[in-house]
This record gives structure tokens, C-alpha cells and sequence, in this order.
């Protein structure tokens, strides 16, 4: 974000895209770069949940490539291509915002200030069709009551290649067996019904109950500045409250939500969407413990 000095939060997933991601335990050793091609395009099976909305872009695609890179591997040329990317297909500042209606921007030096801090387990995926940077993602890993939380902190697909699976993809190629818990801020609520799907589970399924127990605790050990800072909204973690949304974060992020608010309608049509509505300068907040963890019970 050029604008102002304050960080830019996750998400950036567009009315009809899917997502899902994941990256590295801490404590393993750094992986390398690892190059995943698909010859057709891979759809993840969110996509049924939408098949009476009308696709908004038929561009072909003949081979993607999945990249996921530690945050020593990360080059300042991939964060300018990165940063160009998200000013671009990101979003625009609301109306309550310093700068209604321009594009809400970052730079690559900004990324890697907020997005792969030093001495953070942090890293960065991305996707490729046909030699072109279509997805980008930021992730980061610490460590809270002896588990590994896994945070996607931002997710931005380019406009022309939105609702092909490209979001699923990038989410999946971060994601690890070590992870124990999962979770995202995102004023998209398609985003975190993409979320909880790859993280395996429907959003109706989602613990509320363990969102509360957990939250608190988990961001505020975060080396990621916004989510260390980001203020719990919602009666599911004060009764008094009264804001519309029910498990949620005050990051005083103004975004437009003309979009996500089109679509949260469409999504209260096909499912219990759990997390409520959407007030201006809020995200939404999820967590989910791993569907994939076995090893060791999670946090309770």
C-alpha cells in the first residue's frame, strides 16, 4: 500500500475465484524451489458450489506452473512482479478511505517489509500460464503453544485468469503435513469459503467455538505486524458487541466492498455463511484446526 503508511491485509480474491494455500514448518530445514506443472487446468471442487454464476473469463490455459520459494529464496525481481500484480488486480480504496477509488497499491520493497520480515518463517507461491504471472500468494509459519500456525497474510489473482482453480492451486502448494492450524483475515468472503474448503472443511462446518478459544492467542504471537495488531470484533468474542459481523478483525483497512458484499449475498444463497456481515475498515477472521495433522492433539 503506497498511500499510507499503514500494511495491507491478505486476501484480494475475486467475486468468482477459489483459493486455498499453505507453506513450510519453521523448524524444517529452508526447502527449495519447488515447480509443479499441469498441462490442464486443475479445479478444486469449491468451483460446484458456483456453477449457476456465469464465468467471467474464457481465456485459455495451457500449462501452469506452481512455484513456492522461502523468504531467503525470494528475489527483489519476484517481489516488483509481485507488487505489480497486486496494484493492479488488488482492489480499489472505499469511499471512508484516504483515496476513494484508486487502486490500492504496494511496492516490492513494502512486501518484503510486511509480508517476509526478517527471521520469519515466511514465504511467497505464485503461478504461471503459459509464462505469465497469473497468482500470487504471501504465507507465514510461527510457532504458538508447541504448534505450528500456518498464515496466509495475502492471495491476488489477475483478473483474466480468476475462476479457473488458480487461487485452490497456489493455497495447496504452500500448505504442509506439520501444520496444525490454519487462518486468514479477508475482507473476501469467497476467500475464506476457499479457505475453509482447502483447508479441509466446508465453512459450515467451521468451529466457531475454536476460533474464539484460539484467536487471541495465536495472532498476538505472530511476527506479522497487522495480524499481531489487529483488533477482535464481533459478539463471538465480546457479547456486547454489536457490530454486524460475528467473528471478525478491525484493521481499519478500507477497502471498497461493492464486490465482496455482491458476493456474500450470492454465498448466503448456497450455504450457512457462519461469520456474519461485512462493516467498512473490517475483514472477516478465520481459523481452522488442520484436517491433515494427525501426530498430536490440537490446541483445544
Amino acid at each position: 500500500m503506497e498511500e499510507q503508511g499503514s500494511s495491507v491485509p491478505n486476501e484480494a480474491l475475486s467475486f468468482l475465484d477459489r483459493a486455498i494455500n499453505p507453506a513450510i514448518l519453521p523448524s524444517s530445514p529452508p526447502r527449495r524451489l519447488s515447480v509443479k506443472f499441469n498441462l490442464e487446468p486443475s479445479v478444486d471442487t469449491i468451483e460446484s458450489s458456483w456453477r449457476n454464476i456465469p464465468r467471467q473469463s474464457s481465456v485459455k490455459m495451457h500449462k501452469q506452473v506452481y512455484e513456492t520459494f522461502t523468504r531467503e529464496e525470494v528475489t527483489d525481481t519476484m517481489l516488483d512482479e509481485a507488487a505489480k500484480l497486486f496494484s493492479e488486480h488488488y482492489g480499489t480504496w472505499g469511499e471512508h478511505s484516504h483515496s476513494p477509488g484508486k487502486p490500492v497499491k504496494l511496492s516490492g520493497r513494502r512486501l518484503r517489509e510486511e509480508y517476509l520480515p526478517d527471521s520469519s518463517a515466511s514465504y511467497h507461491a505464485r503461478v504461471t500460464v503459459d509464462g505469465n504471472l497469473a497468482g500470487s500468494a504471501f504465507a507465514c509459519r510461527w510457532k504458538h503453544d508447541n504448534k505450528t500456525i500456518c498464515w496466509v497474510t495475502q492471495l491476488v489473482v489477475h483478473r483474466d485468469y480468476r475462476e479457473h482453480g488458480l487461487a485452490a492451486g497456489i493455497l495447496r502448494s504452500l500448505r504442509s503435513d506439520e501444520d496444525d492450524v490454519y487462518g486468514i483475515m479477508s475482507s473476501h468472503p469467497v476467500a475464506c469459503l476457499a479457505a475453509a474448503r482447502s483447508f479441509g472443511r466446508n465453512i459450515e462446518d467451521v468451529s466457531l467455538d475454536f476460533v474464539r478459544a484460539n484467536a487471541e492467542m495465536i495472532m498476538r504471537a505472530s511476527p506479522i505486524s497487522y495480524v499481531r495488531e489487529a483488533r477482535l470484533r464481533g459478539p463471538l468474542f465480546d457479547p456486547g458487541d454489536q457490530t454486524e459481523i460475528v467473528s471478525g478483525v478491525d484493521t481499519q483497512f478500507f477497502i471498497d466492498h461493492e464486490e465482496p458484499l455482491e458476493a456474500l449475498s450470492t454465498v448466503k444463497e448456497t450455504c450457512e455463511w457462519p461469520l456474519g456481515d461485512l462493516p467498512d475498515g473490517y475483514e472477516y477472521l478465520l481459523i481452522v484446526p488442520s484436517k491433515y495433522r494427525r501426530s498430536k492433539s490440537l490446541i483445544t
